[in-house]
């Protein structure tokens, strides 16, 4: 049997590659790639010269029958997404389940992810958090911000920058304005950036100038001492 092994890739600057990340992406037989023009930058950039197999949410459930076969005769195979960790918000469940449920091992690195150097930096507390990802774009949307309404940990989410207004709008009919929140963009890259303040302050930051690049959003949960008023 060979190994299955998720490495995390850089989300802004290359500096962020783990010396094992690049060991790894050397010593295996094929690299799995959300996008083989974005990852091919990357491995070119640290002399990596193995074969790249696109490997993406379009096609993960017709190309992993194949991988596993692979795997069961002994290759190592390292998936990688476009930046990040595979996997979260990324392709890299399903292939990871498949492999499991086949007796293969599977190693994840430790390695880069937006949303945690969002969360530390945001100054809200990051001792109990919850990460919600994408929100539904349309169907369920309004559903799923409702049920948050009694979380008590920090949210994280991820955004475009042409929803995020509008997704900071909804936050606030749902948790009220007065709500801290944190914006944190282009994390690990040269602009990068975090508006901190109420909900309310930062529509208005965000009406006045316009969002760019890569987002995470990070909402504080509901304060304990006001959950225990609202039940009495």
């Amino acid at each position: 049997m060979g190994t299955l092994y998720i490495v995390p890739t850089p989300v802004g600057n290359m500096e962020d590659m783990t010396l094992r990340a690049i060991r790894i992406l050397k010593e295996a037989d094929l690299v799995l790639a959300e996008d083989t023009r974005t990852s091919g930058i990357l491995l070119k950039h640290f002399d990596i010269q193995q074969h790249m197999l696109s490997h993406h949410k379009f096609n993960e459930h017709g190309t992993s029958a194949a991988v596993i076969e692979r795997l069961k005769a002994g290759q190592t195979i390292a998936l990688v997404s476009d930046a990040g960790t595979p996997g979260i918000s990324d392709p890299g469940f399903f292939l990871a389940r498949e492999a499991i449920a086949a007796g293969i091992d599977v190693i994840t690195l430790p390695g880069p992810t937006a949303c945690i150097p969002a969360l530390v930096t945001s100054g809200l507390p990051c001792d109990r958090f919850c990460f919600e990802g994408f929100l539904p774009q349309k169907k369920g949307r309004q559903t799923h911000l409702t049920s948050l309404i009694e979380e008590t940990r920090t949210m994280v989410f991820y955004e475009s920058p042409h929803r995020l207004l509008k997704t900071l709008q909804q936050l606030a009919e749902v948790f009220g304005g007065d709500r801290r929140g944190a914006v944190c963009r282009e994390i690990s890259k040269v602009h990068e950036e975090c508006c901190r303040g109420t909900l309310d302050e930062l529509i208005q930051h965000f009406t006045e100038t316009a969002p760019r690049g890569e987002i995470v959003l990070l909402v504080a949960g509901k304060s304990k001492e006001k959950k225990s008023k609202d039940q009495k």
